[in-house]
């Protein structure tokens, strides 16, 4: 997924580090211009910066229980507010502009 920055939050590798940081307590990997990490339901998750957005690919695991599945999930929708700025319900109203358009 690709997600819009705020105005003010600027795109940069070290901010969005230090966002995953405070938001999942996990080895985090630099391998050429992306941070590579696991934690709780999400086997990987591999965050970069192209142009002026933030793309996130993520790879769920099957073997994570409901409880598990609930935190992984409230840290990375904390995760997106904090890199990008924008909330849940704002990104999701910005992704069905971008639907509506192409």
């Amino acid at each position: 997924m690709e997600y819009s920055f705020k105005r003010g939050f600027k795109p940069e590798l070290e901010r969005i580090k230090a966002a995953l940081e405070e938001e999942f307590p996990a080895e985090i990997r630099e391998d050429g211009g992306r941070l590579l990490l696991s934690y709780g339901a999400l086997k990987s998750i591999e965050v970069s910066i192209a142009g002026k957005k933030l793309c996130v690919t993520t790879e769920a695991s099957d073997k994570a229980d409901d409880e598990v599945i609930l935190d992984t999930n409230k840290r990375f929708r904390n995760f997106l507010e904090r890199a990008t700025g924008y909330t849940a319900k704002q990104r999701l109203q910005q992704a069905k502009k971008e639907a509506s358009k192409g």
